[in-house]
């Protein structure tokens, strides 16, 4: 679509840094294009009071504001907890899946007001304009995507402070605080500034939504997580929402100072970026998650649905949440979390998530086969038998190499 042909846009808006100064952009490059502003409620709490006035202010001719808390949980977290995905063995995700349910409803927004396009603020150096651009390629291709980051004169976060300032838009952010932070309700991400040098260390000050482990109680608690097909329904005995199961879990993780993460990771793009993720709920359910299926699963299901959850996790990180594989795969570990019924108990502890005990219906623990008392059902002779033909391949080898095979 030729730029000329643009009429209206709709614009993911987060009232934040980059999406305050692309209105009256987009305004200005695009024949005084009309643009209609979406932001999504994903629990962000507090932050989006201004978001609508703001957006209005700042040019749009309308601002929906989503409430997607729920869905956001129960069909993009809950596929994610059940796969066992985590991105480089710490990133459990929280920008990631979080991106295809904007977009989603981006195009559905779009689609509605008769749009030409849709527009976000992510930079062409990140994750998120793949997460972003490809949902809207599987969703609806017949519209154009404007990435003003792509086209702009601006080429710093500096840059778009003085921008906004010029144009009477207050951020969020100021030129001693610049972080670039991603707030849902499964987490708060931070980047930029004094973190791009991976040998500085996290200022105290940085962390907004959780204690530091420094500062959580001295005295443990002990949580309990009531799961169903792998799904997490219930905390110390009470069914909550998704929604609500997340909030509870964060007010529990947060006091004690549990879900920070600290770690360089590999980008789509391919460089290495430094982040820092606040994760407190979301940390206590990937452990108790992982607790139940070694108690329920068997070994082989449980070994090949780790090396499932690895693709699975980077699938997610590289935008494709509405690929083919990804729905395939989803179809295999929806099977794996049939059994996958249970409680787990957990013992947290300034920063710490610890085992303190497991139960199911369908679990595969048996202690009349494993305990190291007298017992009638395993006969300890029949080990020699298993040890001298799984290690046949071992035995036959050495003897080639000792010329003795015959």
């Amino acid at each position: 679509m030729k730029k000329e042909e643009i009429k209206k846009v709709v614009l993911a808006y987060s009232g934040g840094l980059d999406t305050s100064v692309i209105i009256p952009w987009l305004k200005e490059n695009y024949n005084n294009c009309e643009v209609i502003a979406v932001t999504a409620d994903l629990g962000q709490g507090d932050e989006l009071n201004p978001v609508h006035d703001k957006a209005i202010k700042s040019g749009a001719s309308k601002c929906y504001i989503l409430d997607l808390k729920e869905e956001f949980i129960s069909d993009y977290v809950w596929p994610t907890v059940k796969a066992g995905a985590v991105y480089e063995k710490k990133y459990l995700l929280g920008t990631s899946f979080a991106r295809p349910l904007i977009a989603k409803k981006l195009v559905e927004i779009a689609l509605k007001e008769g749009a030409d396009a849709v527009a976000h603020g992510a930079t062409g150096k990140g994750n998120d304009q793949v997460r972003f651009e490809l949902s809207v390629h599987a969703l609806a291709p017949q519209l154009a995507v404007i990435v003003p980051w792509r086209e702009w004169d601006i080429r710093s976060r500096e840059d778009a402070i003085d921008y906004a300032a010029a144009h009477n838009i207050p951020v969020p952010v100021t030129k001693k605080r610049d972080y670039s932070m991603d707030r849902n309700m499964w987490h708060l991400s931070h980047e930029g500034s004094d973190l791009e040098n991976p040998w500085n260390a996290p200022k105290d000050d940085l962390f907004i939504v959780t204690n530091t482990p420094e500062k959580a109680p001295d005295k443990d608690e002990y949580v309990e997580l009531d799961f169903e097909e792998g799904v997490p329904i219930a905390v110390n005995g009470k069914k909550l929402s998704p929604a609500k199961l997340v909030e509870t879990l964060n007010e529990i993780g947060i006091r004690n100072g549990i879900g920070i993460c600290d770690m360089v990771e590999n980008r789509l793009v391919g460089m290495k970026s430094r982040g820092i993720y606040e994760t407190p709920g979301g940390t206590i359910i990937y452990y108790a998650h992982n607790e139940l299926e070694n108690l329920c699963l068997d070994r082989a299901t449980n070994h090949y649905k780790e090396l499932i959850g690895v693709q699975y996790a980077e699938l997610v990180y590289n935008g494709m949440w509405f690929s083919p594989l990804r729905e395939a795969l989803q179809a295999f570990v929806d099977e794996t979390q049939k059994t996958v019924t249970g409680t787990v108990r957990l013992k947290l502890y300034k920063g710490n998530v610890i085992s303190a005990g497991a139960k199911s219906p369908y679990s595969l623990y048996s202690q009349e086969y494993v305990t190291f008392g007298a017992d009638e059902v395993y006969n300890q002779a029949d080990a020699t038998g298993f040890i001298t033909l799984f290690g046949l391949p071992l035995t036959v080898r050495a003897m080639m190499r000792q010329g003795t095979l015959k």
